[in-house]
């Protein structure tokens, strides 16, 4: 799956995109749980619900974050892909983290979590011909191709992950 061009998505996402390695997106797609893993595995059970400042997440909040957007934009694909004229609603993530029970979870059940919900992205964008990749729909007010969504989806967990390794992992607080 060839990467999308920058008239395939809204220039915001274009940091997520952006951040996708020059491999095949699905790889990297399948690799992601375990490079989660790898930095959550150094988050000891005591750092679980440490934020690095008053007005930010803690690390379960941020994997519930990820697992949040990572449905959101995988549902996007998935409309955009059959079809489907409507127009999706945009998603405010403050108020998806607020009404989430992240907090409350422990780190390994969220990790399981997101593996299983990657494992079907890869089995759903794996069936995605260049027809379908090509497809378009329009979600939070921006146009976007299903394959420019895929992206997306890499891209978004990638970026949270340089975070929770730059702010919550080798952070001293």
């Amino acid at each position: 799956m060839r990467p999308p061009t920058t008239d395939e998505y809204d220039e915001y996402y274009g940091a997520y995109v952006g951040r996708v390695p020059d491999r095949p997106v699905l790889d990297v797609l399948a690799e992601a749980p375990d490079a989660l893993g790898a930095v959550l595995d150094r988050v000891p059970v005591s750092r679980e619900t440490f934020a690095y400042a008053p007005d930010k997440w803690t690390v379960r909040e941020v994997v519930g974050h990820i697992l949040d957007t990572e449905r959101v934009f995988g549902y996007r694909a998935l409309h955009m892909a059959r079809s489907d004229p409507a127009a999706l609603p945009g998603m405010d993530q403050l108020v998806w983290a607020a009404g989430s029970n992240a907090a409350s979870r422990p780190l390994a059940d969220l990790l399981r979590e997101f593996r299983a919900l990657r494992e079907s992205h890869v089995a759903l964008f794996s069936s995605f011909d260049d027809t379908i990749l090509g497809r378009e729909g329009v979600a939070s007010g921006a146009r976007f191709t299903v394959r420019a969504l895929v992206f997306v989806v890499a891209g978004h967990e990638i970026h949270h992950r340089g975070v929770l390794e730059d702010r919550y992992v080798t952070a001293r607080s």
